[in-house]
């Protein structure tokens, strides 16, 4: 008598789907998935198991689970760094699309309540923003909402924020474009004056300058965020077919104030940043010569979640934050 064949699990239209049986969906729940995809994200069991709040060996388990049910290494190792493989990559977004899937069945189905949510915010935020506002932004959030965690992301070379923001790594973008990206929604959070800032003894501190001047003084700027790529104000100058004298450049914004004010460096971005820092330091304001338009600052954030609530909460305090400053 022939044995009996175990049925595959039915589809949404009552079909089944060919190949995959029941006992294969009851080895994978959505803690593995989860596990999965922060392994694949953060290339790495440790700092997996540090983001998850896990062990390590128990990372290393899940991860053995997930190579016995792909067949698959999914982590191999490049020289002194781990890489995913082309399965894994491929399995990224999916395990992704589940995550923000469950994320909207158990969570965004009810009203987003701060006072007991346990909901992590992750944002991504330009450094060239008042050095006031991330301190107070999540002073702000851990008021109304005690029990959330917050995680503060930087906008580096080799973070792609269009591809966390459609992962779901991350909720929030912040910062300056000159033009900023058409693919997301976003919404303007304020405008700010282009000044420079140099020391107080910086000639320009005493009798000001020409643009000839300003343009062949020593420069400091931030790093690109991505190779070959300008910022504003270097885009703006060269529209008008300027160059700037860049000597100095640094990942770090925020120790730029320190170098320039005890040297001859020159920095220029927004008022704001530049008068918070002046009062602290032994630095001048003085205006920047060639004409700049004003800095837009914005939020962005994906369409995955435009109409979530918690996503709506934490857009509406970032802008009560900004409206503060």
């Amino acid at each position: 008598m022939p044995m009996e064949q175990p049925q595959a699990p039915p589809t949404a239209s009552g079909a089944v789907h060919p190949g995959v049986d029941r006992a294969f969906f009851d080895r994978v729940d959505l803690h593995l998935i989860r596990v999965l995809h922060t392994v694949l994200v953060e290339h790495s069991v440790s700092r997996a198991a540090l983001r998850l709040g896990m062990n390590q060996p128990a990372v290393s388990a899940a991860l053995k689970r997930l190579r016995d049910l792909t067949g698959d290494p999914l982590l191999v190792r490049s020289g002194a760094e781990m890489v995913v493989t082309d399965v894994a990559q491929q399995m990224l977004e999916p395990a992704a699309a589940v995550l923000r899937a469950a994320q909207t069945l158990f969570t965004e189905a009810r009203a987003f309540d701060a006072a007991t949510s346990t909901a992590t915010f992750n944002i991504a935020a330009s450094d060239y923003l008042d050095p006031l506002f991330l301190p107070r932004l999540v002073t702000d959030i851990k008021r109304l909402a005690p029990l959330a965690h917050v995680e503060i992301h930087a906008l580096t070379r080799e973070a792609d924020y269009r591809a966390q923001l459609a992962q779901g790594e991350v909720d929030l973008v912040i910062g300056n474009w000159l033009q900023p990206p058409d693919d997301l929604h976003i919404a303007q959070l304020f405008s700010d004056e282009v000044v420079s800032l140099v020391s107080r003894d910086h000639p320009a501190a005493q009798s000001g300058w020409s643009a000839d001047q300003w343009l062949a003084a020593e420069h400091v700027a931030p790093m690109p965020t991505y190779p070959g790529a300008r910022g504003i104000i270097d885009q703006v100058l060269s529209s008008q077919g300027l160059a700037r004298r860049i000597v100095v450049r640094s990942a770090y914004f925020g120790l730029i104030p320190e170098m320039v004010a005890h040297s001859r460096l020159v920095l220029t971005t927004g008022r704001q940043h530049c008068e918070r820092v002046a009062r602290e330091l032994p630095l001048a304001i003085v205006p920047c010569p060639v004409p700049m338009p004003p800095l837009h600052y914005y939020q962005l954030w994906h369409s995955r979640s435009q109409h979530a609530s918690g996503a709506r909460w934490l857009r509406e305090r970032v802008k009560q934050t900004i409206a503060q400053l």
